[in-house]
């Protein structure tokens, strides 16, 4: 005789009232928990406050948004953008068993739309014990109250937010955008953000893309925002002001090694990107005095 499969457990259920004014300024979660789903396991709701966070450790589920299902597998996590009518359950002849977490906030709506939740709201493949620790971490806080547990929940949010801009850059799933870089920029893309001090010009990246340079151009400006120089520019200064604060290297050899020949052209370009000539950047940066800083 085969044994009934175990119902729905909660090993962990957490229940947090955060004051009204709370939003205004950050995201805090309401309702936070561990369970063992069983084959029962099913939840279908129109709409509801916040967003949901379900990281798999085991077993298996599925989400629904707006009427389409995605599979969510042990280190996947899903987004469920509560807004949306939605539901989630328990596949039966393999139930998950899940971290879950509801939070709200001033910044949750741009959050979901900067990481094509809409569209995607499954994350794939992640570091599960990175993700663990943070759930945890949140569970702690969420059990033992105190004065500082609004902003401590606020950096915790922010934090995963953070891994998962990251996983979801590594797929090749665009920020700010409800779709999906297209499989022929990916090459040009990552060439451009591992060997962004090299002068790409367009013609070649069109010839990695397969495409012409002209309708290369089109493509990237409409899935990227923005056309390949700017792009291949930002990527630049990003290194650029790692190093200014990262190390002691003149101006001239943080220019040079970020892919200028010309360290007056790289002042301009940092200058027009940040606000700040690199010098004002890594003094502001490491609080050096104006005086004692080496140019």
């Amino acid at each position: 005789m085969t044994k009934p499969a175990a119902p729905t457990r909660f090993l962990l259920s957490l229940f947090h009232t955060p004051a009204a004014e709370t939003f205004t300024c950050h995201h805090s979660v309401m309702r936070a928990g561990h369970l063992t789903a069983g084959p029962e396991h099913h939840i279908a709701r129109d709409q509801y406050p916040g967003h949901e966070l379900i990281l798999c450790l085991r077993g298996q589920g599925e989400v629904q948004v707006q009427g389409k299902t995605w599979l969510v597998k042990p280190g996947d996590l899903a987004w469920v953008d509560c807004s949306l009518p939605h539901a989630y359950w328990a596949v039966k002849n393999d139930p998950w068993e899940v971290y879950w977490l509801r939070f709200d906030g001033p910044q949750g709506a741009r959050w979901a739309t900067n990481l094509a939740v809409k569209s995607h709201p499954v994350f794939s493949e992640l570091p599960l014990r990175t993700y663990r620790v943070i759930f945890e971490r949140i569970f702690r806080r969420l059990a033992e109250t105190d004065p500082a547990t609004e902003a401590w929940l606020n950096s915790d949010i922010a934090e995963l937010v953070a891994w998962l801009t990251e996983s979801r850059q590594a797929s090749g799933l665009l920020s700010g955008g409800d779709h999906t870089i297209p499989e022929r920029l990916r090459k040009p893309i990552e060439t451009m953000r591992l060997k962004f001090f090299q002068p790409w010009r367009v013609p070649e990246l069109a010839t990695m893309a397969g495409m012409s340079p002209s309708h290369f151009f089109r493509v990237f400006k409409q899935h990227l925002g923005t056309s390949p120089h700017e792009w291949l520019r930002r990527e630049r200064i990003t290194h650029a002001k790692r190093r200014l604060i990262e190390t002691d290297e003149a101006i001239k050899q943080v220019a040079s090694q970020c892919g200028y020949s010309d360290q007056f052209f790289f002042s301009r370009d940092f200058k027009q990107v940040t606000g700040f000539t690199p010098t004002e950047f890594r003094r502001r940066e490491r609080g050096i005095p104006a005086k004692a800083l080496k140019r």
